[in-house]
This record gives C-alpha cells, sequence and structure tokens, in this order.
C-alpha cells in the first residue's frame, strides 16, 4: 500500500476529511488530496507531522504499510524515537499539571546511552520546569551501591536492596504508568498503559518500596538502614522461597 493510500485509510478510521486532516497537520486541503492520490511524494516534515496527528488521534502506521487503530489505554513505543516520544510527553504532563513521577527500578546509564544528546536535552530542560514548578516532585529508587546518578539536580534518589532490586523501569506520572524493558531489540521497548486503577496501585506499591529503601550517603549506618536491607532481604528470600515451592 502507498503511503497516500494509507493516509486516506487511516482517514476513514476516524472518518475524518481531507479538510479536517488538513486542518490538524497545519496544510491545505488540496495538498492532501494530492499525497492521498499519489501524485506528489511528500517531504519528510510534511509526512512526519501527518504521521503524528494520526497518532495523537489513536491510529498506527504499521510495518507492512497498513494502519490499525491502537488497543485503547495502551500504547507500545519502541527504540530511540519511541524513548524519545515517551519523554516528550512525560514532560508535557508535568509542564502542565505538576504533580509527583516516580521510578521504580531504574539504571540510568540505559537512559544516558540510548537517549544520547536527547537525553541531555531531557535532563536540562526537567531541571529549569522542576525549579519552576513548585508543585512537581520526582522520586527514584535503583540498586543498593549504584552511584551513577545524573539527575540528582532535581530527583531524589533511595537505594533499595539488592534482593528486591529487578532491572525493569517503572516510569509513573500523572494517571500514566510506563514499564521499560532495555534488552529488547530496538531497545528499549515502553508500554504505556493510561489506567488510573493500575497506576494508583502502582504508586501504593512504589509508596511501600520507597518507605524500605534508604537516603544516599547512609549506606552502613543506623539501625534505620540495616532493619529496612534486613526486611528487604526477608520479602526477597520468601519470593524465591515461593518459586522453588511451586516449581516442585
Amino acid at each position: 500500500m502507498s503511503i497516500g493510500r494509507q493516509i486516506r485509510a487511516a482517514r476513514g478510521l476516524l472518518k475524518w476529511s481531507s479538510a479536517i486532516l488538513a486542518e490538524k497537520a497545519g496544510l491545505t486541503r488540496d495538498t492532501i488530496t494530492k499525497i492521498e492520490d499519489d501524485a506528489v511524494q511528500p517531504r519528510e516534515g510534511t509526512l512526519a507531522d501527518i504521521i503524528r496527528v494520526f497518532d495523537e488521534n489513536g491510529v498506527n502506521f504499521t510495518d507492512n504499510s497498513g494502519v490499525c487503530l491502537k488497543p485503547q489505554g495502551v500504547e507500545v513505543l519502541t527504540g530511540h524515537d519511541g524513548l524519545c516520544r515517551f519523554f516528550d510527553h512525560v514532560y508535557e504532563h508535568a509542564r502542565k499539571h505538576g504533580g509527583t513521577i516516580v521510578q521504580y527500578g531504574l539504571e540510568e546509564h540505559f537512559l544516558s546511552d540510548i537517549g544520547g544528546d536527547y537525553a541531555k536535552f531531557h535532563r536540562k530542560r526537567m531541571l529549569e520546569l522542576v525549579e519552576q514548578r513548585k508543585d512537581l516532585k520526582v522520586l527514584a529508587i535503583v540498586c543498593e551501591g549504584d552511584d551513577n546518578i545524573v539527575c540528582s539536580d532535581y530527583n531524589e534518589y533511595r537505594w533499595i536492596p539488592k534482593g528486591l532490586f529487578s532491572p525493569v523501569l517503572f516510569y509513573i506520572f500523572g494517571e500514566c504508568t510506563a514499564v521499560m524493558n532495555f534488552q529488547t531489540v530496538p531497545a528499549p521497548t515502553i508500554i504505556l498503559m493510561k489506567f488510573p486503577t493500575i497506576t494508583n496501585a502502582c504508586r501504593k506499591q512504589f509508596e511501600i518500596f520507597w518507605g524500605m529503601s534508604e537516603e544516599f550517603g547512609t549506606s552502613g549506618n543506623g539501625s534505620q538502614h540495616s532493619e529496612a536491607k534486613i526486611k528487604g532481604q526477608r520479602i526477597a528470600d520468601q519470593s524465591v522461597s515461593e518459586k522453588k515451592s511451586r516449581r516442585v
């Protein structure tokens, strides 16, 4: 299927006229008609604007030159471009609404390695936003001993015992929960879920782990760290025991 036919099919899924698409994409109706008729080859920027409009309104352009509606409430993003789109969404939500962003299972070197210059750009704008909005807070739980920290200017970190840490990132903001897997090709694969009930449950779990975690620089100091580490190890041991019993 040609790109023109894909665009016409995408319009059909949304029951849009060419005039509606033209208005939303900032183009003329005549331009849309010519592209759909394959009379012209759209420039890269023009095509990106059209695809963005459909993406924002729930339509995917598939790898086999087709189109489909996104599953309601679920979006899958992949690779560097997907990572950038995800953090653009996070930033826009934080800019408009503030709130508390929480992260569990964070290994920042993956974000830096894959994000490259974009990661630096995102960190800079988030720092500026946190300084502007006093109702915005960012919390992150990382593995005990991990000192590869790059966002300490605006991000509050805590260590969690190694027995409870898993390197799959749960990223929660607003009413959204994202699960990031950095072991896929291309990496990462981000599953973004927009379900308030799931997000509320994940926030409650984060609060439990946050309470069991320790502030940076307190490792090995005080009874609070020791108690949290012992409690965490007990939970980890119990989990391993339950897995073994299920195999028997």
